[in-house]
């Protein structure tokens, strides 16, 4: 699976605890990428191994590199069966199909015949364009087949791959919700490495501050921050992982139309939403689609904000939430209708 694997956000907490405060934190490698889980209060070291534990069984199933996941099960049969897998796989790939309808295409979940060709997750490189030509018939999120009954999937051509990378693990940051929130915890801190869900408020019942990563590439740097509560945030930008060859720059988000990166003006996409799941596929959705596109499908979405980075330093906010803009190299823009 490819997932957003560099720090999407920087979130940073202003807490001040007093010293009777019980704070826990565990930090792992999971996802492809390093998780963080805090408790503020009524922590215990328990909660953190259940939520690992769960994520871990989502990454098994959902994984793209795994080969007995259900993710490579489904491509290995493809054009020869349908696949039976997890209640949870099969909820994923339902949600995807259901974003790849609303963005136009612009998030398929077929695109893993193309995100292969590049391999800037792994061993990077700039295909020919022979390479890209062969792949792209195979990218179409209609060949799709699913059997809700019995819980199959099938892929109706065969060399298409299915790659969870821009939604599983949003769906993960939602079920480690679900298992903290069980707990009875108030305080909490999900950080998926840039997926980002705040529980609650902070101790000191004011609201969490998440800054927005600086599109410039440096780690920790931001161009802001947002004031939230109960919400999560999750970014798309083209510094998360990319390469350079022949000093061209290349970046992961990729177009499903022609298998290039996308150049549409867009330097990052941050969505401000109730549910991680959704809002990780609308940043890539958003993203790919370009602006005019995309606030259509947030419009559509109905139930999330976006911030804009463009490539000449502006900013685009579409309201709703508290946002602060503290790089004085960026500006606010006004959002285009």
């Amino acid at each position: 699976m490819v997932y957003k694997q560099l720090t999407v956000l920087f979130s940073f907490c202003f807490l001040f605890l007093s010293c009777s405060q019980q704070v826990t934190t565990r930090k792992d490698f999971a996802l492809g990428t390093f998780c963080t889980i805090t408790i503020f209060e009524k922590g215990q070291i328990g909660v953190c191994d259940e939520v690992f534990s769960r994520i871990r069984e989502i990454e098994k199933l959902m994984s793209f590199n795994i080969s007995s996941s259900d993710v490579s099960r489904i491509n290995a049969a493809a054009g020869i069966e349908p696949v039976f897998v997890r209640e949870d796989t099969f909820k994923v790939i339902e949600r995807a199909i259901f974003f790849a309808e609303l963005s136009g295409g612009a998030f398929d979940p077929t695109v893993g015949p193309i995100v292969s060709l590049w391999g800037i997750s792994s061993k990077p490189r700039v295909p020919s364009k022979e390479e890209i030509n062969d792949a792209l018939p195979l990218i179409n999120w209609r060949n799709i087949e699913l059997d809700a009954r019995l819980k199959s999937v099938y892929l109706k051509q065969s060399g298409m791959a299915i790659d969870l990378g821009g939604i599983a693990k949003g769906y993960a940051a939602d079920e480690a919700v679900k298992i903290i929130k069980s707990h009875k915890i108030n305080s909490a801190k999900i950080d998926l490495g840039g997926n980002i869900f705040m529980i609650g408020m902070r101790t000191d019942r004011k609201l969490w501050k998440v800054g927005i990563q600086n599109p410039d590439g440096r780690r920790g740097s931001i161009i802001g921050y947002l004031r939230i509560t109960e919400k999560t945030v999750v970014s798309s930008g083209v510094y998360e992982r990319n390469f350079e060859e022949n000093g061209m720059f290349y970046h992961h988000l990729l177009s499903v139309k022609d298998g290039y990166p996308v150049n549409n003006g867009i330097v990052s996409v941050t969505i401000i939403a109730d549910n991680s799941m959704d809002a990780d596929a609308l940043s890539t959705s958003i993203f790919v689609s370009g602006y005019e596109n995309g606030i259509s499908i947030l419009k559509n979405y109905g139930k999330a904000q976006a911030v804009f980075v463009f490539h000449d330093n502006s900013v685009i906010v579409t309201g709703g939430f508290d946002f602060l803009l503290t790089d004085k190299r960026y500006s606010m823009a006004t959002m285009k209708e």
